[in-house]
């Protein structure tokens, strides 16, 4: 009897999940369902060179690997329940379909501020869609822009905004600087600096609290005028369709180290919505929103759930990722290695000077746990050099 793989999710986890699935020797029928009605693309550029104008639109579509050119695709329907244990789920255009194995991939969604007021200017970024609109309302002569959310998401839109000429930019946030809560303050006060250097305006350690007829009021009492407002506060993992089964989805799917969730062999869940324990830091599980985790777990989820299907015992290997990331804004970089926010408590430069271009690293306990490069590519190409020195760490044993 031949098996069947549900994919829950056409993101770029979804699509690695099914190629390595195929990788590692699965011959069964492989579902992917989709709420987009586009095949699988990806989503970094959006907020950058898509949004700009510099990368098309069509440009984003990931070319599958021929070795899933027989999975089929189910999308413009999302994935609305499942009956884990009957190995049942439902879609939202009415239908269930059946499974042997099943690949939460359903990531991520942005968070919504909850203040009263108009909604006809509040924008968010995630999929193709809202970037199209985006860019339409950013290249208006004259745009007022405020961006709700000093992250990377904010920080990225607001240096688009500022290159396509928007009259005026401004990021609010709560923090006292941007990203701080990732990155420390040593390097978010020379993001900071740089992003008001290039005409980017902060209003910090104050938030939204609501919005009217001219833009947004602010929690300290200030009015800010908009024509557009980015809400960049974060996100909310796609859970809500595996409600009712048991599983803990605090903060995204919780898995053990082999990407299992709920202790079941048959379901395994990939990229931003799995809470997984990283054996390269601690026993902590911990979601990764990085475009590199995508892949990596789709190649150990896949590993694991063909080992259960074919009724093998899976590989005892504890998962162990490096996390990588990039951040494109104005005419610098920030890259990243490993996990700064393990190591705030100790942040030393290693390259160059804390008030320019600079490669610093994160220790926690003494060991280096995460690399991040500011500026240009010679300090973006020095941080792939410590990179060695990450990875050569050995695992964190309890």
């Amino acid at each position: 009897m031949s098996r069947n793989v549900i994919v829950a999710g056409a993101s770029m986890g979804g699509l690695r999940a099914a190629e390595q699935l195929r990788a590692a020797g699965y011959t069964g029928l492989i579902t992917v369902v989709g709420e987009e009605p586009r095949m699988p693309y990806n989503r970094p550029p959006l907020s950058k060179e898509v949004l700009a104008g510099r990368q098309s639109f069509d440009s984003l579509a990931f070319r599958p690997r021929a070795s899933v050119a027989d999975v089929k695709w189910v999308l413009g329907t999302a994935v609305v329940s499942a009956d884990v244990g009957r190995r049942v789920v439902g879609l939202a255009d009415g239908s269930e379909l059946t499974f042997d194995g099943l690949v939460v991939a359903t990531g991520v969604r942005p968070r919504r501020l909850r203040c009263p007021g108009l909604a006809a200017r509040r924008r968010t970024l995630r999929t193709l869609a809202d970037a199209r609109v985006l860019r339409a309302e950013l290249t208006r002569p004259g745009v007022r822009v405020v961006v709700a959310g000093a992250g990377f998401i904010g920080c990225e839109v607001a240096a688009t905004a500022v290159a396509l000429g928007a009259a005026e930019v401004t990021v609010v946030d709560p923090e006292p600087l941007p990203m701080l809560r990732p990155l420390g303050e040593l390097t978010a006060r020379e993001l900071l600096r740089r992003h008001e250097w290039h005409g980017v305006r902060f209003a910090l350690g104050t938030a939204v609290t609501a919005f009217d007829d001219r833009g947004v009021v602010l929690a300290d009492g200030r009015r800010l005028n908009a024509d557009v407002v980015v809400e960049a506060v974060g996100s909310v993992p796609n859970t809500d369709w595996l409600a009712g089964n048991g599983l803990d989805l605090d903060d995204g799917v919780r898995t053990d180290g082999l990407l299992r969730a709920g202790g079941l062999p048959y379901l395994v869940a990939v990229g931003d919505v799995a809470r997984f324990p990283n054996a390269r830091y601690d026993g902590v599980p911990r979601r990764v929103e990085h475009w590199s985790i995508a892949g990596d777990s789709a190649k150990r989820a896949a590993r694991t759930l063909a080992a259960h299907l074919a009724g093998t015992e899976p590989d005892p290997e504890p998962f162990a990722p490096l996390p990588s990331f990039w951040s494109d804004h104005h005419d610098f970089r920030l890259q990243c290695f490993g996990a700064p926010a393990l190591g705030l408590d100790d942040v030393r430069v290693l390259e160059g000077e804390a008030a320019g271009d600079f490669v610093v690293g994160y220790h926690r306990g003494g060991r280096l746990v995460g690399v991040v490069a500011l500026g240009g590519p010679a300090v973006t190409a020095a941080a792939a050099r410590h990179r060695s020195a990450l990875l050569k760490q050995p695992a964190f044993t309890a």
